[in-house]
């Protein structure tokens, strides 16, 4: 498993339970070789798709504020229109192809089998995080260049300093606990993608695990970004004090998405097919 040669578990002849799925235990060993792959990209690329993945999730939160803005819809239609429309971001990143800190919790797989080791996981982590933070202070900027807040007589802007008013409030176990829902959501979308073989495939099992946690309002560190990073350009007086509790939102929420992501997802299937394998 260790070896970047080599290659993912092959397609099996038969269909699984009825259909041409990956079956669990397949998206188990399909799961730890691609961590492995990830934790040994060379290190501009991963720094490119990092910046990528962080533009893809702002991407989705932009069409999230955009819909999330009009208050003439009511409180569940907006709430689910606009959790659909952030699935684009997700979406971006499974099938255009990115680096994402949230969904790369998932390289635990990996280090419990042994074939990555704790600084390498640490070392991915580090700078998929440092990539998608430039790649979503990069798209606000352009984003707030744009004039794009000012749609709807200024009510995007308004939204984007009421979402960041109201992360930064949040007491800091509030955030972690919401952190943690939020990954162990996003990475049971990633585990199931894999399970897919055409684009279809993957755009069904992301759609519905994603839209779940933002209608629910479950906190994601790399959204989370992008939505202060626009608050901070559109009323830098009022963002400034806010600085505090959004650096306590992002800490308190980064902890949560690694539990979430990592333990509640990674290790458990880990425990259940890869152990049990081994064994």
């Amino acid at each position: 498993m260790g070896s970047l040669d080599k290659p993912l578990p092959a397609e099996p002849d038969t269909d699984v339970f009825g259909s041409n799925a990956f079956a669990p235990q397949e998206i188990a060993l399909r799961v730890q070789a691609v961590g492995v792959k990830k934790a040994h990209l060379p290190l501009l690329s991963q720094l490119i798709l990092s910046v990528l993945g962080g533009a893809f999730i702002g991407m989705g939160a932009l069409c999230y504020v955009l819909i999330h803005s009009d208050a003439g819809l009511g409180f569940a239609a907006r709430q689910l229109m606009a959790a659909l429309s952030f699935c684009l971001g997700m979406l971006l990143v499974v099938v255009a192809g990115a680096e994402l800190f949230t969904g790369n919790n998932l390289i635990v797989m990996a280090r419990a089998q042994g074939a990555i080791g704790s600084g390498e996981v640490l070392r991915n982590w580090l700078i998929v995080f440092a990539g998608n933070l430039v790649g979503t202070a990069g798209l606000a900027l352009l984003v707030w260049l744009s004039g794009h807040p000012g749609m709807n007589d200024g009510a995007l802007a308004r939204d984007y300093i009421r979402i960041a008013e109201t992360k930064a409030g949040l007491p800091f176990m509030v955030a972690l606990w919401r952190g943690i829902l939020c990954n162990a959501l996003v990475c049971l979308a990633i585990w199931m993608s894999y399970a897919g073989r055409s684009v279809i495939d993957k755009a069904v099992t992301i759609v519905f695990p994603i839209a779940a946690f933002v209608a629910a309002g479950f906190e994601h560190s790399i959204a989370n970004l992008y939505y202060f990073a626009m608050a901070l350009l559109l009323a830098p007086e009022v963002s400034s004090m806010l600085l505090g509790g959004m650096l306590r939102n992002i800490v308190a929420v980064v902890i949560g998405n690694v539990i979430g992501g990592s333990v509640l997802v990674g290790l458990v299937y880990y425990l259940i097919y890869i152990r049990k394998a081994r064994a």
